[in-house]
């Protein structure tokens, strides 16, 4: 078993939704809550301002996951769809789902695996797209502490972001490569995985993704070694989704398929064109560091890309039937969720030829 120590349990990607009870208590205090706190937008209407509103829940704060977003409400597709739509900024980063699920946002962005957590739970939420294809969550460390593979990781100590099944994943990786769990420290620093590698206090961070933690230590110049999980052992899975309550999907489908028509828009010119959708990125958020932010762009943009031949925001049901198993496998979940009752491909646009 890893040795643990839990420093604090804020967590920058995905924090864990809690178990069953606590989750739908919250899911029936949200009419109050989501009121009070709402989030903050980040300039989050289209181009005109005009149609039908529809709130979509970050994962977190705007950050380069979200540039097909803000290219398309910069150029007016949501608007185009007749959707005005509205980006709210999670105070939680388990709050999306839960505000889903209750009816309080039109969709949400969340994760492959809370989506799993969240319907092992007995959430009735449904995947109806992929924004993130693949994982952007890996091992990364620096060239001083001498880890060229995860055999190296024995005698080191790891900092995670304190997720669960992020631990799990910690322990694939060291069971896969022949390292004694018991060798290896892991420690939870929240937030702050970045400076606990750059100070030394962790040899390897796992949770930092490629696109964000990877590119800013390599802006540093400190050369790191970044591995995205799904070339460690674990089953590759979808990083960010969209998500929609059940009964969204089942009684206002064609919302959905609007915003993911736009969205496609959006993400399409992106790719074909990074500088004005990143533009429109920075616009969002005084807080983004122009350089950093176009840099982390062209880091993402390969990760938007649906896989050839398929639609827009495509979902593999065979790779998800595997992530499924595999976190049951580990502990996560109290049964094997199925493809077919997590996500949906109906709704997204058609492939084009």
């Amino acid at each position: 078993m890893i040795e643990t120590t839990d420093v604090t349990t804020t967590t920058r990607s995905a924090m864990r939704i809690p178990r069953a009870a606590t989750l739908l208590l919250a899911t029936a205090a949200l009419a109050v809550a989501f009121a009070g706190c709402g989030g903050d937008d980040g300039d989050s209407t289209g181009a005109d301002g005009a149609g039908e509103s529809f709130d979509l829940a970050l994962d977190f704060f705007v950050n380069p996951d979200h540039v097909g977003i803000y290219q398309a409400l910069d150029t007016g597709y949501f608007a185009d769809e007749g959707l005005d739509v509205h980006p709210r900024v999670p105070s939680d980063p388990a709050a999306p789902i839960k505000q889903v699920a209750a009816g309080q946002v039109d969709l949400a962005i969340s994760y492959e695996p809370e989506v799993m957590l969240a319907r092992d739970q007995g959430i009735d939420v449904v995947a109806v797209g992929a924004i993130v294809h693949g994982p952007l969550t890996s091992l990364i460390s620096l060239p001083e502490a001498g880890i060229d593979g995860p055999a190296d990781l024995a005698g080191k100590t790891v900092v995670t972001a304190g997720i669960p099944y992020q631990s799990a994943y910690l322990e694939t990786i060291l069971d896969d490569a022949g390292v004694d769990p018991g060798s290896v420290d892991e420690v939870n620093v929240g937030f702050n995985l970045l400076p606990a590698v750059l100070s030394g206090r962790g040899d390897a961070m796992l949770g930092g993704f490629l696109n964000v933690e990877g590119v800013q230590l390599a802006e540093r110049g400190a050369d790191p070694k970044v591995v995205p999980v799904n070339e460690l052992g674990i089953p590759t899975y979808d990083e960010l989704v969209l998500v929609a309550s059940g009964d969204e999907v089942r009684e206002n489908p064609e919302r959905i398929e609007a915003f993911l028509s736009a969205l496609q828009r959006g993400t399409e010119d992106a790719i074909a064109d990074p500088d004005p959708a990143t533009d429109a990125l920075l616009a969002a958020s005084d807080g983004l560091d122009p350089d950093l932010t176009r840099k982390e762009v062209a880091a993402t943009l390969p990760r938007l890309e649906s896989p050839a031949g398929k639609p827009f925001g495509f979902m593999d049901p065979a790779e998800w039937d595997a992530f499924g198993i595999y976190l049951d496998d580990q502990g996560q979940l109290d049964s094997v969720p199925t493809a077919e009752e997590l996500l949906t491909n109906d709704l997204l646009p058609p492939p084009k030829e």
